[in-house]
């Protein structure tokens, strides 16, 4: 991989993509843009398909050239110091702005998610309800308006799932603790744990629950994480390399590295090994649906 010593590749390649996307945007060819900014054909190509790191200068360059707005520009210019980072994980927190959203630009290239969610249900499946009351509570100081903004973002994430052109497979392993939080209160709960069992019957999402009677298994250890992979290029190579993420309070992790990645199939297959197969699933959450509408 190219640029392996100097860390993940997660910044390089998500900043290369939001900035292929606003020179097409643009309507400017890679030799007008090269052009326009003094450098060669060559160099926008590395930015762009992330095989380089970059200043945060030579970025505003190109966003002013592309016509990009305030607020975008000084996402990515806090995107391109992280490219910078040699270390082995990636905090995002405190140099990108709120809302600019790293995980949805991977979450919507994806072919292929395994997800492990040991105590809530991910966004990707959340009633818009559920969605609210977590929003909120991650959120107590923002106003209302921002909230529903925040909420309409989660919910048109979904869309991906049942999209026309190749939908993603999502296979989604949720720990008991998910069925048994209140969150929201019964109706809440109710609606929501009604919404996971009909998501099982969508043909490209695989949904399993691991019982508390599982006892130890690797999910214990790892916490919770999602591993996406990319669709192949012609030459059956994927787009871009496969990536664990997982949520921080204070910042997110993207690993990328072989090992790691190995290391969280690993731990993924034991979990999935600890599920339960699909018709209990859906008689456990069906029963928990119903002893929360009591």
């Amino acid at each position: 991989m190219a640029g392996a010593a100097s860390g993940s590749t997660v910044p390089r390649r998500q900043l290369g993509r939001h900035l292929r996307e606003l020179r097409n945007r643009a309507r400017l060819t890679v030799r007008a843009a090269a052009t326009a900014l003094e450098w060669s054909d060559q160099k926008i190509w590395r930015i762009e398909t992330g095989q380089t790191s970059m200043r945060s200068l030579d970025v505003e360059v190109m966003c002013r050239v592309y016509g990009a707005g305030a607020e975008l520009t000084e996402g990515l210019m806090g995107l391109a110091k992280e490219t910078k980072n040699r270390g082995w994980w990636h905090s995002y927190g405190d140099v990108i702005p709120a809302g600019f959203d790293l995980f949805i630009g991977l979450e919507g290239a994806a072919a292929d998610m395994r997800q492990y969610i040991k105590d809530l249900v991910p966004g990707l499946v959340q009633t818009e309800d559920y969605a609210r009351v977590l929003i909120q509570a991650d959120n107590p100081d923002v106003d209302p308006d921002e909230i529903e903004r925040r909420v309409h973002v989660r919910l048109a994430r979904q869309e991906l799932l049942t999209r026309v052109t190749a939908p993603p497979t999502l296979e989604l392993a949720l720990g008991e603790a998910v069925l048994r939080q209140p969150i929201g209160g019964g109706e809440v709960m109710t609606r929501q744990l009604n919404r996971l069992a009909e998501v099982m019957d969508m043909p490209n999402v695989s949904l399993r629950i691991v019982p508390f009677s599982a006892g130890v298994h690797q999910g214990l250890m790892s916490g919770p994480f999602t591993i996406l992979r990319f669709p192949v290029n012609g030459d059956g190579r994927p787009m871009e390399p496969p990536t664990v993420y997982m949520e921080g309070f204070t910042g997110d992790l993207y690993l990328d590295k072989s090992h790691e990645i190995e290391r969280y199939d690993r731990a993924f297959t034991s979990i999935w090994e600890a599920a339960m197969e699909a018709d209990g699933t859906r008689n456990m959450l069906r029963q928990a649906a119903k002893e929360f509408a009591r």
